[in-house]
């Protein structure tokens, strides 16, 4: 049998083994499948604390259940190491490590580099590697393959290598890592059907196999670009709409009423995580490269930037209008993660307004149910309980992340002044009630 044959009958009748480098956000839950689907799995984690928790059965990721968590490990199909010699006993080998962007918003590859070199002494005939990280086009077969063939692997014969692009959305309800359709590209036919047969015996969503890995890195950055292009255009709408003093938000449910043609989005004050706000850039630098301008991204990208901005002159002015200034002011946020219901922070626009507040010298304290602290460089805050007394005693209190456990009424009624960036407060009445884009 040759190796392709090999691979694609241990990955059927589920004897491979596999290999997940990074649990975090994409890998944990990734991971839990894939040991919940038969595989006997290894994490490996740079992090020692979360090697610790993961032997232990302890979650620390949202989007994984606590319990199927904790029954893959006491099965003894899931456990983590620091040791990258846990390589050489994989047959399928996953990478899910970050892809940040430099001050520059130039792409950051180091850790997909990192985890590479630290591989190659224990990659060995026989086996898959997929990266699912989110990158530019042309890092499996740039950055990657070089390496894997400077050890003498023939790819797609005795080695194989993919990408398959993660479509973690934190908090959706329907959609998860196991009912998520897959985007599959190798760099060879064989690449891509032992890939793709790694998830189809793990997830119930469809598996999609496209012609390169250039390809599925492409698709992925486009689903990311579509979103903050379109974000970023209601955006602006709604700074015009402030301007007009027009509602955005009741200009967006009338445009929804056409049942074609339309797909709504929605303002805010700025966007957030680990892939909107810097996925795209990866696609702008990359298209340096051929001489050729993004220009919708990097457009897109500034109206983002200068969301944050947007808020707290606005915050200045209703203030103003109250004839208190933003200095010396009692401010506080209502939710600092970026999307609602989590518990993540990842470039919140919230952590951005909160230090322009604090620039500006107002005194900034923050309710979030998810956060009960934040530790980052220039910001370090505490969480409050929402009480009347913290609400009465502030001067302008602003919704920046419209968690659905928050009674909004509530708030309303015993807040001075509200302004709601994400439209919490709609139906409520009331002179002190301010919302981003529906004008004064």
């Amino acid at each position: 049998m040759t190796h392709h044959e090999m691979l694609r009958e241990r990955i059927q009748s589920k004897r491979a083994t596999v290999a997940v480098i990074g649990l975090g956000y994409v890998g944990l839950p990734l991971a839990v499948e894939k040991a919940k689907a038969g595989f006997r799995v290894t994490g490996i984690e740079r992090n020692p604390e979360r090697v610790a928790m993961v032997n232990r059965g302890e979650n620390y990721i949202s989007d994984v259940l606590a319990q199927e968590l904790s029954d893959v490990v006491s099965r003894g199909v899931l456990s983590a190491t620091s040791d990258f010699a846990a390589v050489g006993d994989a047959d399928v080998i996953t990478i899910c490590v970050p892809t940040p962007l430099d001050k520059n918003k130039q792409p950051d590859t180091q850790y997909i580099e990192h985890v590479v070199e630290q591989s190659l002494p224990y990659l060995r005939p026989g086996q898959l590697v997929v990266l699912e990280s989110t990158t530019y086009p042309g890092t499996t077969e740039e950055v990657i393959l070089p390496r894997l063939e400077s050890r003498g692997f023939t790819i797609g014969e005795d080695l194989f290598l993919a990408f398959s692009p993660e479509r973690v959305d934190p908090g959706n309800r329907h959609y998860n890592t196991q009912n998520t359709p897959k985007l599959v590209g190798g760099v060879t036919e064989r690449c891509t059907d032992v890939a793709a047969s790694v998830y189809r015996a793990v997830l119930k969503g469809d598996v999609c196999c496209v012609s390169s890995p250039r390809t599925a890195e492409m698709a992925k950055l486009l689903e990311n670009i579509f979103r903050i292009v379109n974000i970023c255009l209601v955006n602006e709408l709604a700074l015009l709409c402030e301007r007009m003093n027009i509602d955005v938000w009741e200009v967006i449910e009338a445009a929804k009423t056409k049942p074609f043609g339309f797909m709504p989005f929605y303002p805010g004050p700025g966007l957030g995580g680990h892939c909107i706000p810097l996925d795209p850039f990866y696609l702008s630098w990359k298209a340096r490269e051929y001489d050729f301008s993004t220009r919708f991204i990097d457009l897109a990208g500034q109206i983002n930037d200068g969301m944050p901005y947007h808020v707290v002159e606005r915050a200045a002015e209703l203030l103003n209008r109250a004839s208190k200034p933003l200095r010396d002011a009692n401010v506080l946020l209502l939710g600092v993660t970026y999307k609602r219901d989590i518990d993540d922070i990842r470039q919140s626009p919230a952590l951005k307004i909160a230090r322009l507040l604090l620039s500006h010298g107002a005194h900034v304290s923050y309710h979030d149910p998810f956060i009960p602290e934040i530790d980052q460089p220039g910001l370090t805050l505490a969480g409050e309980e929402l009480t009347d007394p913290l609400l009465q005693n502030q001067d302008l209190v602003i919704i920046t992340t419209d968690h659905s456990g928050v009674d909004y009424r509530h708030v309303v009624e015993h807040a001075s002044l509200v302004f709601d960036t994400r439209n919490a407060t709609a139906g409520l009445q009331g002179g002190h009630v301010f919302r981003l884009g529906a004008g004064t």
